[in-house]
């Protein structure tokens, strides 16, 4: 057989070995034999794949050149690539060690940055409401802040911010969730304990001014009226336009009360940072 028969029949064979992979439209990659064809063929063929949408197809085929050509140039590609195909085909795990390999191998390199994202963006997308455990959300702050603190320079560092912002904030409702559980049942030293987490800890989440309020309610029913007041006060010094300093003000009217600085404990600390500028 003559050199451009043989190239126009590998060619052929090419063709006919990936149309395989075609049939797929599953979340399940179609598995082939690959073995006889170049890095740049099999990442070819990845690449065609993601652009039609076949997620799952592209994936086998980029993790193929990791597998039959590591450590080079290709392989470093098709990392990347089936790192953010296995994210697209909703296959988190996948996506995670993917990413992570990436990093593990080429630390140094700029898509390091994308990897890290791509980690945090896998725990993101699989938080649930605020019902559930909130391990997968902590797991995503937690890559979240690698690519703000070790990529900060990096096209992915606002994105990164961004969502952790939303996922704080996540974790934040539910405390909040369970706080207002326990307040509903009357539990009221377990619920002081999940909006005092709110106040201290989540404190520039969008919960922070009903954590204050719902202390105030529960302070009130305690009988803590020093407490209760402070609460208040704070509230008034950061919410005062809000309903919920409206509620707590007239929580707190109607016993002959007033929001104001008064006794002592954990609040008054959080009162002294308000007046020094170091709450909020």
């Amino acid at each position: 057989m003559t050199t451009g028969r043989l190239h126009a029949f590998r060619i052929a064979a090419f063709v006919t070995l990936f149309a395989v992979a075609g049939c797929s439209g599953s979340k399940t990659a179609t598995f082939v034999d690959v073995e006889g064809f170049g890095p740049d063929q099999i990442y070819e063929r990845g690449e065609y794949e993601v652009d039609r949408g076949r997620f799952a197809d592209a994936a086998f085929f980029f993790s193929e050149v990791e597998r039959l050509y590591p450590y080079s140039e290709w392989a470093q590609r098709a990392m990347m690539m089936q790192a953010y195909a296995h994210h697209e085909n909703r296959a988190y795990d996948e996506t995670r060690a993917a990413a992570q390999r990436f990093i593990d191998f080429y630390p140094a390199e700029e898509d390091a940055a994308y990897a890290q994202f791509l980690i945090g963006l896998s725990y993101y997308d699989q938080i649930a409401d605020v019902g559930r455990d909130q391990k997968i959300t902590r797991q995503a702050l937690q890559a979240f802040r690698i690519v703000i603190e070790q990529y900060p320079d990096s096209e992915y560092a606002r994105s990164a911010n961004l969502k952790f912002d939303l996922a704080f904030d996540h974790l934040a409702g539910k405390e909040m969730e369970v706080g207002r559980y326990y307040l509903g049942r009357k539990n009221y030293a377990a619920a002081i304990n999940r909006f005092r987490n709110v106040v201290e800890s989540f404190q520039t989440t969008t919960h922070t001014a009903e954590a204050l309020h719902r202390l105030v309610e529960a302070y009130l029913s305690l009988g803590l009226t020093d407490q209760a007041q402070t609460a208040g006060a704070i509230l008034g010094h950061n919410f005062q336009s809000t309903e919920w300093y409206d509620s707590s003000y007239k929580l707190l009217t109607d016993q002959g009360l007033k929001p104001r600085l008064i006794g002592t404990g954990w609040l008054q600390k959080v009162h002294r940072q308000v007046l020094k500028g170091q709450w909020l």
